[in-house]
């Protein structure tokens, strides 16, 4: 098999450093595994716990900043600067590989030298309790798919978001070289956008029947995002996008169309947003009118998108009554559907 380098960056996540090593190392049998500990300056006692996982395991390596350099540039520093091996894992320290992730995910990319890299489904849990049982699967059975990279980019461009967590992609570390690293310009989308440039110049593999990834929510967690940050969420989402299509547009079969389609999505996640916070009350914190100007920018003929006479709607009801009267408006909404599809019927039929 594979050999593999494992980046673990590390900000005051000292606390969960054993158990992620330990899914890395004692979990994985039969990959070569390197582990890289990256402590950007924590404040904490992150870096002694660090030294001593390596003190007690030579396929541990530390590095500490002496000054803080930020998630991109450790990310960078560990992928571009370190990793070694065939293939190569970024793994947030409070995070942690399901048993046997790695042995599934490197049989698909050593039986599939086109594949740039591997992902899977990840479980989700809260800090604090019990992990949930993951699935395994034999690696050997080669439950597993191998899609196009542009059939996959694609799809992306279509839903307008990505469809990865984050630590249960393995990337082959020769792809990795040749599309380089985080973009620092977008420090909350990077990961999404790595991957589409990945995408454009190999395939992409997907584990089936297995869960390859624990992602652990706690308050600190980087990607959270609350509801003043929804737009922040959306604008960094569609310069994700607009990163790719800069960078690979060449090799993209119809840029132009891919384009339109993303804009108009996110123009119409936008004003589902706003729509969202009319029905749960919340339009002293969702910036409703901003993320319908975002929608705008995004899709000027936004006004004829079905989100906006739904965001219409409610507006005329009003911010207090319009949470008691959603029963009411989604029926509507139902019925006025219905008779859209009984219509459209009537007339292929001829009637």
């Amino acid at each position: 098999m594979g050999s593999v380098s494992v980046v673990i960056p590390c900000y005051r996540y000292g606390h969960f450093l054993a158990d992620c090593v330990r899914s890395v190392l004692d979990e994985q049998p039969g990959v070569d595994v390197r582990v890289l500990i990256i402590d950007d300056a924590s404040p904490d006692d992150s870096a002694e716990k660090a030294h001593a996982l390596a003190a007690a395991d030579p396929r541990i390596e530390v590095r500490v900043h002496a000054t803080n350099m930020r998630h991109i540039a450790t990310y960078n520093e560990g992928l571009l600067e370190w990793a070694d091996g065939d293939y190569c894992v970024l793994l947030s320290a409070d995070d942690r590989l399901t048993p046997g992730a790695l042995v599934r995910a490197v049989a698909l990319l050593d039986a599939h030298p086109d594949v740039g890299f591997v992902y899977g489904h990840p479980l989700t849990f809260q800090d604090g309790e019990d992990l949930p049982e993951a699935r395994g699967a034999d690696w050997r059975t080669g439950q597993w798919a191998v899609r196009p990279g542009m059939w996959w980019l694609r799809r992306r461009f279509r839903a307008a978001q990505g469809c990865i967590t984050s630590p249960e992609v393995v990337m082959r570390t020769s792809v990795q070289k040749r599309i380089g690293g985080y973009d620092p310009a977008l420090p909350h989308s990077g990961d999404i956008e790595m991957w589409m440039r990945a995408a454009a110049v190999s395939d992409v593999g997907h584990i089936r029947g297995a869960d390859q990834a624990y992602y652990r929510r706690h308050g600190a967690n980087m990607s959270a995002v609350d509801f003043g940050g929804q737009l922040d969420d959306l604008r960094q989402r569609r310069a994700a996008f607009e990163s790719v299509l800069v960078k690979c547009g060449d090799d993209l079969p119809d840029r132009e169309a891919w384009a339109a389609e993303m804009r108009r999505k996110i123009a119409r996640q936008a004003l589902r947003r706003a729509v969202r916070a009319y029905d749960k009350g919340l339009t002293g914190t969702v910036p409703v009118d901003e993320l319908t100007a975002f929608a705008a920018d995004c899709w000027p003929e936004y006004r004829r998108l079905p989100e906006y006479a739904g965001l219409r709607v409610r507006r005329a009801v009003g911010v207090r009554t319009m949470p008691y009267l959603r029963p009411l408006v989604l029926s509507a909404a139902v019925n006025r559907g219905r008779e859209w599809m009984w219509w459209q019927s009537w007339r292929r039929r001829g009637w």
